[in-house]
C-alpha cells in the first residue's frame, strides 16, 4: 500500500488551509493509500534548532533528539509526502521551515553519498491570498518553486516533486470562490493521486 505523510503548517485545523488538507486527506483515503496525517502545530513540533540536532558535517550518524528521530522515522516510512501550509510574507511558515531545518538533516535526508529518504514523489501545495496574476508578476510561483522543488525536495534527491498554488483564498467567504477553491483542490489531489500510483 502507498503510503504518504500529509503534512499540515496552519495553526488553526478550522482554516481554510486545514480544510483543503482534510480534503486532500480524504480523497488519498478513498483512493486507498496509508496517509499519516501530521499537524505541525497540533502536535506542538518545536521549530527552533538545538544543538542536539545542528548537523555534525565529520560525524553523519550524529544522534538527534527524540522528536527529530520520532520525525525521521515518519519520514522514512513513507513513500509520498504531501506538504500544505499558506505563504506567508512570501513563503512557508515558520513552522515548517523548521521541521524542514530539524528533520531533513545531513546524514539522513541528504549526504555526500546519496540520502536514507525513500520518497518517491512530493506535493507542496501552498494557499496564495493573491490572484495567479499577482503572484507570477512578483515572482512569487519561481521563488516558491526553487525553494521547495530545487533547493528541498531535489536537493534530497527526490526526483518527482511538484508545487501547486491555490490562489485567492482571502476571497473564501465568495460561494463562488471557494467552490473554484475546492474544485483546485481536488484537482491537485488527483494529479497527485496519479503521479504517485505510477
Amino acid at each position: 500500500m502507498n503510503r504518504v505523510l500529509l503534512v499540515l503548517a496552519h495553526p488553526r485545523p478550522g482554516s481554510l488551509t486545514g480544510q483543503v488538507a482534510g480534503r486532500v486527506r480524504a480523497r488519498l483515503a478513498a483512493a486507498g493509500f496509508d496517509v499519516d496525517f501530521l499537524d505541525l502545530y497540533a502536535e506542538d513540533f518545536d521549530p527552533r534548532m538545538r544543538p542536539e540536532d545542528e548537523p555534525d558535517w565529520a560525524n553523519p550518524a550524529k544522534p538527534h533528539s527524540p522528536e527529530v528521530l520520532e520525525h525521521m522515522t515518519r519520514l522514512r516510512l513513507a513513500e509520498h509526502v504531501l506538504v500544505v501550509f499558506p505563504v506567508w510574507w512570501s513563503a512557508p511558515p515558520a513552522i515548517l521551515k523548521g521541521w524542514i531545518e530539524r528533520t531533513w538533516t545531513y546524514g539522513f535526508a541528504y549526504t555526500d553519498e546519496g540520502s536514507d529518504l525513500t520518497v518517491r514523489s512530493m506535493l507542496w501545495l501552498a494557499l496564495a491570498g493573491s490572484s495567479a496574476e499577482q503572484f507570477a508578476t512578483a515572482g512569487l510561483d519561481r521563488h516558491l518553486d526553487r525553494q521547495l522543488r530545487v533547493e528541498v525536495a531535489e536537493f534530497c534527491r527526490i526526483k518527482q516533486s511538484r508545487v501547486r498554488v491555490i490562489h485567492d483564498s482571502t476571497d473564501a467567504e465568495d460561494p463562488l470562490v471557494l467552490a473554484r477553491i475546492w474544485r483546485t483542490a481536488d484537482a491537485i489531489a488527483e494529479e497527485f493521486i496519479g503521479h504517485a500510483a505510477q
